[in-house]
């Protein structure tokens, strides 16, 4: 079967590589219908060693079961399902708490045995865990699919930090990133009632979707000009929920300047640094609560399929471009360009 490998920064293949099999009873072995490029790719993208072996690649997919083991209850062969983008058993203490991403016996795609998404089939560990199942009636060509395929992860981690960030009708927000995390974080906090959405970004494009998502404001402006103008929108005290949503250092500074004393940074954009200012005069003077991390997708799907099945939301309208799997290369190429908001890949 032919799969994405990263040979080092830049370097993207589609390879053959031995067919997806079961292993286990627990397992299913899923015929990708969709998956795409994440933001979170362009990370070892722009610096990952360069390896002989290459890593397999992708984490976010829908499929349809082509086979399940002994042990499987929950899916059957034929099922359209969604993969969240860790796997999880969905019985341990973690689990049972809504947090699948620390499952004690679970992981995320592209370690140990476990391949990725970008390919066309997956073997999909502790599937009954793991695995959401759609309605029949959704076929694998439905306009609904791009739409489906956010809840595998960028959607559900828009949502996770809006959650994090305790967003409410009385909250004002900032989302700092005009990536497809950041403008479907607009749409999580408007879902939860926010008034005020404020959206720190500069592609005219992108924040125009943010717009039609609910943002209120626009600022383009970065680094202390665009402190100065969060502020001036908000009576010079800042927003009561930051959503940082780009993982970079400056990104960070940003929220940091622009959160209300009292308020929530939510992290949900991957930390490309160690250390961050969580001091007397960043953090700790003005009661500013720093939360968020990796999203527990699995999680959230029941809560927000419901409105996508019946297409009150549109997450899906962050998929600006469609390619087939042996062009992925040049997607990873075109959103690294910011010619893509977000590729979707078609086996």
């Amino acid at each position: 079967m032919r799969a994405t490998y990263m040979y080092g920064a830049g370097d993207v293949r589609v390879i053959d590589v031995p067919d997806a099999t079961i292993k286990h009873p627990t397992d299913a072995l899923v015929r990708v219908v969709r998956s795409c490029v994440c933001g979170s790719d362009l990370h070892p993208y722009h610096s990952m060693p360069t390896t002989p072996e290459g890593s397999s690649m992708g984490h976010e997919f829908l499929g349809v079961v082509e086979d399940i083991g002994s042990d499987v209850t929950t899916i059957k062969r034929g099922d359209l399902v969604i993969a969240p983008f860790a796997w999880s058993d969905g019985t341990c203490d973690f689990c049972r708490e809504g947090l699948q991403t620390s499952c004690r016996h679970g992981g995320f795609w592209n370690s140990g045995d476990v391949r990725g998404g970008q390919a066309e089939a997956v073997r999909v560990p502790l599937a009954d865990g793991t695995l959401v199942a759609v309605p029949a009636s959704v076929g694998e060509d439905s306009p609904l699919l791009p739409s489906l395929l956010t809840l595998s992860d960028v959607y559900g981690t828009g949502y996770h930090a809006a959650v994090k960030a305790d967003i409410t009708p009385r909250t004002t927000v900032t989302v700092i990133g005009d990536g497809a995390v950041g403008l479907l974080a607009v749409l999580s906090a408007r879902r939860l009632g926010a008034e005020q959405i404020i959206l720190m970004g500069r592609h005219t494009d992108r924040t125009a979707l943010g717009r039609e998502f609910g943002a209120t404001d626009v600022v383009a402006e970065r680094g202390a000009d665009g402190i100065a103008k969060v502020k001036e929108l908000t009576g010079g005290d800042g927003t009561h929920a930051v959503i940082e949503a780009v993982g970079h250092m400056p990104a960070y500074e940003q929220a940091v300047g622009v959160v209300r004393a009292g308020g929530v940074i939510s992290r949900v954009g991957v930390p490309q640094y160690e250390q961050a200012p969580v001091g007397f005069d960043s953090l700790f003077g003005p009661n500013i609560t720093l939360t968020g991390g990796p999203a527990p997708a699995r999680a959230y799907i029941p809560v927000l399929l419901p409105d996508v099945l019946d297409g009150t939301v549109e997450p899906g309208k962050v998929f600006d471009r469609e390619m087939p799997l042996e062009e992925i290369a040049d997607g990873y190429k075109a959103m690294d360009e910011r010619r893509a908001l977000k590729v979707l890949i078609k086996p």
